[in-house]
């Protein structure tokens, strides 16, 4: 058992006009579907912690995408209940997304997974009307996309939004730093200050040496890497990435996420991720919403969706997956519950009480910023309470306890939780307590249903 200590001082240490609007029958407005979120509690993750409580940068509600010149017919039919097959049975239309309705956090990466033909890249076009919706709602930050005028929507596609292709789609005849600056040059933005963006958005992807080289010098994933520069020169507020990496080999594949994860600690973008590769989206996803048949059919962080699937199609997705090999330690760190977290003024005696009357045999002091300062013992703390002087916490830490890393792989930590006296602390870049790992814990994760 572990008790959290806070509160200690003096320690030594972390394109269109707007759409009509088609309403479900007799004025009434559809209910929306239950996303299939799973209901447990949410676990501490690392990637996740800032954007789990940011404010909601997309909110996306009740949008339907019927690919047909007259939509009223289909959403009538669906509202009332019909199914995707039987619209197309009737009425010989396709149903794109139905109804779905989600939200996407600022500093988050949002992924958007499904087999091919659920509706994900239907999906991420809807997002910046690249595709026009049939009915419903995409507000970002407080406007609604789907009522914009074309004058409207195109500021927004130029100033905030900025969408990465499977294909680099790169101007052959320009260098890596025009084909960055390309978008800029679109929007007018004077040569010199747009060379001056697009050299910094290459820096950031590592290929500022590189500015002069044309795209048949360059190998796939530079050219992908100068993709992406072009969606970072104009430092969008949200990035689109459909199938950003899919057309890259499995090495590179993996160098561009880590790339990706790189710059979104260094910058914490808002991204929406389109993706078919489950070992992709658990990779890199704060989030994921899974999507069959142009339905939302669950969203939650992997940890949650792999503990609690919505059904089986959800449970398909994931009864192969080595969670070892997927899961990060901040994803099943766990602390106890707020009436065991202690607050002592910063003396030793309080928290030996604490630990004796709670039963817990070991705690986790954090500072009142929740830095991580060191972990104790009942006996640590008698010892340090009976040493001469002045004792203070420091004087009580357990010397063998090393905190890790919330990014580390389950496979890389199980060996020191296995080993370690108490469940092992663990911390984000920052030095911020997320919580411990106990063996329990670990076997509890890594022994889910198959």
């Amino acid at each position: 058992m572990k008790a959290a200590f806070e509160g200690i001082p003096n320690q030594d240490p972390a394109s269109t006009a707007p759409l009509p609007s088609y309403p479900a029958p007799n004025g009434a407005t559809p209910t929306p579907k239950p996303n299939g979120s799973a209901t447990v509690a949410r676990p501490i993750n690392s990637k996740s912690q800032a954007s789990s409580t940011g404010e909601v940068r997309l909110d996306v509600s009740n949008v339907y995408k019927i690919f047909s010149d007259d939509p009223k017919p289909a959403l009538d039919m669906l509202y009332a209940g019909a199914t995707k097959d039987e619209v197309f049975k009737k009425l010989g239309v396709t149903v794109g997304v139905k109804d779905a309705s989600f939200q996407v956090r600022s500093g988050e990466i949002f992924v958007i997974m499904g087999l091919s033909g659920s509706g994900k890249s239907t999906m991420i076009r809807l997002l910046n009307r690249l595709i026009e919706p049939s009915a419903g709602k995409i507000v970002f930050d407080g406007r609604d996309l789907v009522t914009m005028s074309r004058k409207e929507l195109i500021a927004v596609r130029r100033k905030d939004m900025s969408m990465v292709f499977q294909s680099f789609a790169l101007m052959p005849h320009l260098t890596a730093l025009d084909n960055a600056a390309f978008g800029l040059e679109i929007a007018g933005v004077p040569k010199p200050k747009r060379h001056e963006a697009a050299m910094e958005a290459l820096k950031q992807v590592g290929l500022d040496q590189y500015h002069a080289r044309y795209p048949r010098e360059m190998s796939g994933g530079m050219q992908q890497r100068v993709g992406l520069a072009r969606a970072l020169a104009n430092n969008p507020t949200i990035m689109l990435m459909d199938e950003a990496f899919s057309a890259l080999d499995p090495l590179i594949r993996t160098e561009m996420q880590d790339e990706l994860l790189r710059l979104q600690r260094e910058h914490k973008r808002t991204i929406i991720f389109i993706s078919h590769d489950l070992d992709e989206a658990m990779r890199i996803g704060d989030r994921i919403a899974i999507m069959e048949g142009g339905n939302i059919v669950q969203v939650g962080t992997p940890f949650e969706i792999l503990r609690n699937p919505a059904d089986d199609y959800v449970r398909s997705f994931f009864r192969n997956v080595d969670v070892s090999r997927v899961l990060r330690a901040g994803d099943v760190a766990r602390f106890e519950e707020e009436k065991t977290v202690i607050r002592v003024p910063g003396v030793l005696q309080p928290a030996l009480e604490q630990l004796t009357g709670s039963k817990n045999e070991y705690g986790y002091v954090r500072d009142h910023d929740n830095n991580y300062q060191g972990t104790v013992s009942r006996d640590s703390l008698e010892r340090a309470i009976t040493e001469e002087g002045q004792p203070r916490f420091v004087h009580a830490f357990l010397p063998d306890i090393d905190p890790v890393h919330a990014e580390q792989p389950l496979h890389d930590v199980m060996r020191t939780v296995a080993s370690a006296e108490c469940a092992v602390p663990v911390v984000d870049d920052e030095n911020k307590f997320l919580g411990a790992i106990s063996p329990a814990t670990l076997l509890k994760t890594l022994n889910r249903e198959k």
